[in-house]
């Protein structure tokens, strides 16, 4: 009769078990054959003609325990017959988001095709056909270079027991991108390679704690640089938010700059000259303003107004009413309001015509997104398809897994306070560790999201050496390289940077 009973009792704990099973299976996503698609080009790079392969694939990313969790998606451009690689660098490139696709690096100033929109941000490139152009701008003739699309952009995606959890935060990003890199380069035999990582945005971010990521879990790669296209290590710099006094003096001299290209202000002096002085202003008289606050007497608050008037182009009466603290939301709507235009805010050169006038902040979105998003997809789709051979079963995301984003720096149980994320005393500590690293700052004048005095800012901070850093400026905004200009100036620029001892 025992034996009947504990019979009974096991049968029912195996059944519930193989339940359970079964229940979590369904929660499971497949673990599909990973895809690869590798092809052969020649393209002129720099003035060299170069002979390339071109590897877009899926890598598949594993948890502790060695599960497929993830496939990475990438496009790898490679010279064929490289020789010797440690004469040959390999530069890593992504965007930002957090939760964007690298297609904007990829289309619109990295890759061996790009596409071309309105230079001087005069119209809206609308719908097909677009123009795509070979790249005699590229690097490919100094470097490889290896796209990558954090998971939930791209192609990539979770497989098997992959949860967004497990991707979805700063500290879980990064992770999944030294992962990659590392098998990257394990798999390609690159480990003798002069190593780069190019982010921009959020991608900054990514790269600053990445590096430092890179240098631990018993593996370590040192880089030997970094090139930060329009730099948001520092989010207290980069978050218009009303309470936020860091902002109102990073977001200053590019809300000044864009007031001179709108010839709102500053007119008769050069663009630099004006953002010199308004650098002056920031530091030496609104800084202190700011902090001493209702301290001001009546006279106080005036004459900073009307200082604010002269270097944004708005009322001064307007600024008194917003107490010297000017809202970028509502610096975009107010600049040109007297031509009901609102200005983009990645780009502070695009103007939207929005049908509410009056609304706080721009409510159709940002111009200088809108009006050149159709483009950048439209010509990945039709590279990948035409040029690439890529045939995938699903769509490729441009933006995505960037919701419910988790800021966290520290593991769970360990004690947290919610701060501005920051990023810079990661690249700080790394440069001081890695006395090799170098790096490239770039940054757009008309930049009214990731502000060019705020890299400066953040860069005088943080442990950083200054003496390894190069800033340069341009003249557009947070995607400098869509103006033609300055996409030629930051392929010099980065080309001098990977090239110089």
């Amino acid at each position: 009769m025992r034996n009947l009973i504990v019979f009974s009792i096991c049968f029912l704990l195996i059944h519930a078990t193989q339940a359970q099973d079964s229940k979590n299976e369904k929660n499971i996503t497949p673990i599909p054959k990973a895809k690869s698609f590798i092809t052969q080009h020649k393209g002129v790079f720099g003035g060299k003609n170069i002979d390339y392969t071109t590897t877009a694939k899926e890598t598949f990313l594993t948890n502790a325990k060695g599960d497929s969790i993830a496939t990475f998606w990438s496009v790898a451009y490679t010279k064929t017959n490289i020789g010797d690689v440690t004469k040959r660098p390999v530069t890593f490139v992504f965007n930002g988001g957090p939760g964007s696709a690298s297609l904007w690096l990829h289309m619109g100033f990295f890759g061996p095709k790009v596409v071309k929109v309105d230079s001087d941000a005069k119209s809206d490139d609308g719908a097909a056909p677009y123009n795509l152009v070979n790249n005699e701008h590229g690097l490919l003739d100094i470097t490889d270079l290896v796209f990558i699309d954090p998971v939930g952009t791209g192609y990539s995606r979770l497989v098997g027991k992959g949860e967004g959890k497990d991707f979805y935060g700063l500290k879980e990003d990064v992770d999944s991108f030294a992962q990659f890199i590392r098998k990257w380069v394990t798999e390609n035999e690159r480990w003798f390679s002069p190593k780069y990582l190019a982010g921009e945005s959020y991608g900054t971010t990514r790269a600053a704690a990445l590096g430092k990521a890179l240098e631990g879990s018993g593996q370590n790669m040192a880089l030997n640089g970094m090139i930060l296209i329009s730099q948001a290590l520092d989010y207290a710099g980069s978050t218009s938010i009303p309470n936020n006094i860091t902002s109102f003096i990073t977001y200053l001299p590019s809300m000044a700059a864009t007031a001179w290209y709108h010839k709102k202000a500053g007119q008769g002096k050069t663009l630099q000259d004006f953002t010199k002085e308004c650098r002056a202003f920031t530091y030496n008289t609104y800084i202190p303003a700011l902090y001493k606050g209702n301290l001001l007497t009546v006279s106080e608050k005036k004459a900073i107004a009307e200082k604010l008037s002269y270097f944004t182009g708005l009322d001064t009466s307007y600024i008194l009413q917003s107490n010297l603290r000017i809202l970028m939301g509502r610096f975009q709507k107010k600049l040109l309001e007297d031509k009901g235009l609102a200005i983009g805010r990645l780009d502070g050169r695009f103007m939207g015509d929005e049908e509410d006038k009056v609304s706080e902040k721009p409510h159709l979105g940002d111009a200088s997104s809108y009006q050149i998003s159709a483009a950048y997809t439209a010509s990945l789709y039709h590279y990948f398809a035409s040029e690439l051979k890529v045939k995938m079963d699903r769509p490729y995301i441009t933006s995505g897994g960037g919701s419910n984003w988790r800021w966290r720096t520290v593991p769970d149980g360990n004690y947290w306070e919610p701060m501005p994320v920051n990023t810079a005393p990661d690249l700080g500590e790394t440069m001081r560790r890695n006395t090799a690293m170098k790096v490239l700052v770039a940054s757009g004048y008309y930049d009214l999201i990731t502000p060019f005095f705020d890299a400066e800012y953040t860069f005088d901070r943080n442990g950083i050496v200054k003496e390894r850093v190069e800033m340069k400026y341009y003249e557009a905004g947070h995607m400098m390289y869509t103006h033609e200009p300055d996409l030629v100036k930051l392929s010099k620029d980065i080309r001098e940077f990977m090239t110089s001892k």
